[in-house]
């Protein structure tokens, strides 16, 4: 018990760290690199709650897929990354602080409409001991047997879909040098042999 409220409490400084750092550094390479480091924080927090699912999802759709792209998409750019340090950031300030309130207000309203007003939550959460469900069939057992066999058609073709994405996004952003030496086999089959030698007199 003492050991998962410590890790609880580790990975939540860290991605309140993280967070942080994601709105106020400069370099925009380093806030997508502290915004996976983010994912991946509440990818173990969602694991110590128990919702396993929820947490490898996070780490393969979020961390693997869009925190990459957007890495990716700011390295391939090649933009300024420095961002101006003259600029007054005091002007969007204010419009920050409306929006955090509306967030937070919208976070209070649904806690007390779903969870404090609800009467089918008999017992308060628990930590989950996971010596004890390892040996008990978890939700990625179950979604994973409903996956590959009842809807194995469309996985293969979603995967097929994403297959197809990479290579165009392969052949869109490969650069091709035009003033590059090529060796051409065709010509040098078909050549003359009397106007590719030529002899000339040392004398």
């Amino acid at each position: 018990m003492i050991y998962d409220f410590i890790l609880f409490s580790v990975f939540a400084s860290l991605s309140v760290i993280s967070a942080t750092m994601v709105i106020s550094l400069s370099n925009a390479v380093h806030s997508v690199l502290f915004l996976i480091f983010l994912f991946c924080n509440m990818s173990s927090l969602l694991l110590l709650l128990g919702a396993e699912f929820l947490s490898l999802l996070f780490l393969i759709v979020y961390v693997g897929a869009i925190a990459v792209l957007f890495l990716f998409v700011v390295m391939m750019l090649n933009i300024n990354i420095e961002l101006s340090s003259s600029k007054n950031y005091l002007k969007v300030l204010p419009i920050g602080f409306l929006l955090s309130i509306i967030l937070a207000l919208q976070i209070l309203i649904s806690i007390d409409v779903n969870f404090i007003g609800s009467k089918n939550i008999i017992n308060s959460p628990e930590w989950i001991l996971w010596l004890i469900e390892s040996f008990s069939s978890s939700n990625v057992e179950a979604l994973g047997f409903v996956l590959y066999t009842k809807y194995s058609l469309l996985f293969l073709l979603c995967g097929l879909v994403l297959l197809v994405s990479m290579l165009g996004v392969i052949v869109l952003t490969i650069h091709q040098k035009t003033k590059l030496k090529k060796q051409n086999i065709t010509i040098q089959v078909y050549r003359v042999p009397r106007k590719t030698i030529k002899f000339s007199s040392l004398n």
